[in-house]
Formats: C-alpha cells, structure tokens, sequence
C-alpha cells in the first residue's frame, strides 16, 4: 500500500485494521510530516455521527476522526465543517476518514493526506 501525500511524495505505509497499529516504512522517502509518523494505533469513531450537528439539529455530508482525542465530527463538505473548527481550536492536526471504505489520513498542519 502505498501513501499519496499532496506534495506528490509517495511512501509505504502498513497497517492492520482489527488491531489499529500502523508502522511507516521510511525506506523510500524520508519526508513526510512528523504529525502522520506520529499515528501508530489507529483511532475509530465510536459512533458514526457528528456529536455537534446532533446538538443544532444540523446534517452532515461526511464523517472525520480526530488522532489525537478520538472525537468524531463533520467534514468540509457538511454546512458546519466541525472537525476544521476543532483542529483550530484545538491544534489536533491529523483526522481519519470516519466513511466505511476510506482509508486516509489528513494532516491540517502540513496540508498532506495518507492512504493506508
């Protein structure tokens, strides 16, 4: 499997989903972003819902995970972009894609996405 970072920069990156562990192999590249390297055991979304749209009575288009606190919010594309709200309020930088059948990360801070 291969990460896809924006930069163009591609880099191997293994993980197990039934037990969230993830280890970065370093060999082909030695640039990616100490945020990404960072992740090594996968948060999920607890439940697949936005805890802040639930409270406004508001939709959501997609769901995101936060790396750092595990809280799961709403992307870009809903009418709230909660999770970009909380990495500025919080400085969490690196979310997963919450979605059944993505598997990503993003990284605020440094503006670069991985594939897993």
């Amino acid at each position: 499997m291969c990460i896809s970072l924006l930069n163009a920069h591609c880099k191997n990156i293994y993980g197990k989903l039934h037990d969230k562990k993830f280890q970065i192999n370093k060999h082909m590249e030695s640039n990616i972003c100490k945020d990404l390297e960072s992740v090594k055991h996968l948060k999920t979304a607890e439940k697949y819902i936005c805890e802040e749209c639930i409270k406004t009575g508001s939709d959501w288009v997609h769901l995101r995970t936060c790396q750092t606190c595990g809280i799961t919010l709403c992307c870009d594309d809903s009418p709230n972009t909660h999770m970009t709200k909380h990495y500025h309020k919080t400085s969490h930088p690196v979310v997963s894609s919450a979605q059944p059948g993505e598997r990503w990360l993003w990284c605020y801070k440094h503006e670069l996405m991985a594939e897993y």
